[in-house]
């Protein structure tokens, strides 16, 4: 039989009221006796009843997330910051998948209400924004992230994503690559973005943005590492083959790094190649991946902060926050020798 309030009550010798009110950490509860309450339930394996908090307090001290694909290792990465942030302040995670398809999140999001979350925490794959219309009647609180709509006036959390475009391309020139290629989806969010600070590298160097170098993710925002093996393939047909290819995200980068490799070219001898996201894996895999790093962890635990402050009413108007994305450079892009030259380097200028 589970552990209820007025066990904890008889076993301290206190009224069920005390006991409510020190698991609440009311002023009223000195910290003497909230401690000692604390370290009872913890004894003796007290579990809160939700479902009956809920309907006492009207909150269920829990946030939902719907995201595009949970198997996409970034959104997994997210989900594990998230949960770990809410944890701490006893909020727990609901989950669920899109699978990029609008009608679906469209029903996600009617479940996440009927579920009663307390805020809403969505990477949204709508067209329009009258998807979040269900969220938005029902005066729910709902962060965007990582996809920003530029023309809603709502809360969003997510990395600058023109800038880690910008950053990669940058790279891919200060080594000396002249051809440069773009895999991924340059009309959707947020590649958008990465495909529009890719432009601007090249033309603040007066190089030519050579359309034909240019391949879309097969139309959609469902990056795969086959699309990306696919795409560089047909990248490679080329007459004049590109020598730095920098691709959307990690994934869609795996599947051309092993295009390259199949075609019996060189990584990064002749072409380098640059993903986004630097997935955890990105520096254990044949050739580790040179990648900016959205900072997944801090992007998780920004999300949750600014759930929780929806929640609490501590934000009167919304909130953009974005994250400053690093370039984190391994043998994709500079071998292995240039690799350990570099890290030698470092070591030297902290002594």
């Amino acid at each position: 039989m589970p552990i209820r309030l007025k066990d904890i009550a008889r076993e301290l010798k206190l009224s069920v009221i005390t006991v409510s009110k020190a698991l609440r950490s009311d002023s009223d509860i000195s910290d003497a006796t909230r401690e000692r309450v604390l370290a009872c339930m913890k004894r003796l394996d007290y579990q809160p009843n939700m479902a009956a908090r809920a309907l006492a307090t009207g909150s269920s001290s829990t946030i939902g997330l719907i995201v595009p694909d949970l198997v996409n290792p970034f959104f997994a990465e997210l989900a594990k910051s998230l949960s770990g942030a809410l944890g701490k302040e006893s909020y727990g995670l609901i989950l669920a998948s899109s699978e990029d398809n609008p009608e679906l999140e469209r029903s996600e999001i009617r479940m996440m209400l009927a579920r009663g979350v307390d805020a809403l925490l969505l990477a949204s794959c709508q067209p329009t924004l009258d998807g979040f219309l269900p969220a938005h009647n029902a005066g729910l609180p709902f962060v965007l992230l990582d996809r920003p709509f530029p023309h809603l006036r709502a809360n969003f959390v997510g990395s600058d994503d023109f800038a880690g475009g910008k950053l990669a391309t940058e790279h891919l020139l200060h080594i000396g690559r002249k051809r440069l290629a773009y895999i991924g989806s340059p009309d959707l969010s947020p590649a958008a973005d990465r495909y529009r600070g890719f432009r601007i590298a090249l033309r603040d160097r007066d190089i030519e943005l050579r359309e034909d170098l240019v391949l879309p993710n097969l139309g959609v925002e469902k990056p795969s590492a086959s699309a990306g093996y696919d795409l560089m393939r047909t990248l490679l047909k080329r007459k004049d083959k590109p020598d730095g290819v920098f691709c959307h995200n990690d994934v869609v980068a795996i599947g051309a790094i092993k295009a390259a490799l199949d075609a019996g070219l060189s990584i990064p001898g002749d072409i380098a190649i640059v993903g986004f996201d630097n997935v955890p894996y990105s520096e254990y895999l044949q050739i580790p991946l040179t990648s900016v790093d959205q900072c997944t962890r801090k992007l998780g635990e920004a999300a949750a902060q600014l759930a929780l402050d929806l929640v609490a009413k501590r934000v009167d108007k919304p909130s953009n926050i974005l994250l400053a994305p690093t370039l984190v450079v391994r043998e994709s892009t500079i071998g292995k020798t240039a690799s350990k030259r570099a890290a030698v380097s470092a070591l030297r200028g902290n002594l």
